[in-house]
């Protein structure tokens, strides 16, 4: 029965791990954040979810009569905009995702970064803007060892975008750097290739063009695609942030539209993918 177990960990841990972070556009349709946790699922190797849901939160805030703020795109989290983001995130879109997981056979397990201090953040300190109970990560905010132990036991971890301090206090952070950190503290123990699944099919020479898609960027193409206009505004942080990841040990990331997720089962490329130069 031992030598059983053995194997069977074996095969199920391996040393493959996929980090996907999943936008509003899975999340606000019960179809599609369905299909898409079917293709996840059926996704081999060890994986890590991380999701947010403002726009969730913000329709909530509004039928509770607490004004959104933002300020360029970034929510200002007062102590009541933190009540109804911890609820959203932390409760109604995190424990419906590990329901749905359930479901499908996936044993997931639902996370803050609160929750077995797996992310530990720090308040952001006041400039010119107050951004509130935001927290921001650093090079020593994840125990890569300790959330090996976990995946190890054979659990999916699925973190929403909320941290903490180590002093008691819960913070919000952005889901997008959660899922990087987590590939970068976790690229020194795991095969890792970082996912970031949103409404289009990658990165696109015209937004309004689906056709238009750049199948795959290594750093001199970046620069010059940003010298030509062609990538600029919010695309500028999101592959920043990549191609930080990929240089901090993270083997590569894909960013494409979560209908296309199964095309990996299948080993089939899809989305842009960002590497190294050769």
């Amino acid at each position: 029965m031992g030598k059983i177990n053995t194997v069977s960990t074996k095969v199920s841990t391996g040393n493959t791990l996929y980090v996907i972070k999943i936008g509003g556009n899975v999340i606000d349709n019960s179809e599609n954040l369905y299909n898409f946790l079917k293709d996840f699922t059926a996704l081999a190797g060890n994986k890590i979810l991380v999701h947010g849901g403002g726009k969730v939160a913000t329709q909530l805030s509004e039928k509770l009569g607490i004004e959104a703020k933002l300020v360029d795109g970034r929510r200002i989290t007062d102590i009541e905009t933190l009540r109804v983001v911890t609820m959203v995130y932390g409760g109604l879109i995190n424990k419906n995702i590990v329901a749905q997981l359930q479901r499908l056979g996936n044993n997931a397990i639902g996370l803050t970064g609160a929750d077995g201090d797996f992310i530990r953040t720090k308040k952001r300190p006041v400039k010119t803007i107050d951004y509130g109970f935001v927290g921001d990560i650093d090079e020593n905010s994840i125990n890569p060892e300790r959330l090996q132990t976990l995946i190890n036991a054979g659990f999916t971890p699925v973190f929403c975008a909320l941290t903490h301090d180590g002093e008691g206090q819960l913070l919000n952070t952005n889901a997008d750097t959660i899922a990087s950190a987590l590939a970068v503290a976790l690229s020194k123990l795991y095969d890792t290739t970082l996912i970031y699944c949103f409404e289009k099919k990658g990165v696109l020479k015209d937004i309004n063009d689906e056709d238009s898609l750049i199948s795959d960027i290594n750093p001199q193409r970046y620069e010059e695609l940003k010298s030509q206009q062609i990538i600029h505004s919010g695309m500028l942080p999101k592959l920043d942030n990549a191609f930080n990841a990929i240089s901090c040990g993270v083997k590569a990331v894909i960013i494409g539209h979560s209908d296309d997720l199964e095309k990996l089962k299948h080993n089939k490329p899809f989305g842009t993918l960002l590497s190294k130069s050769k």
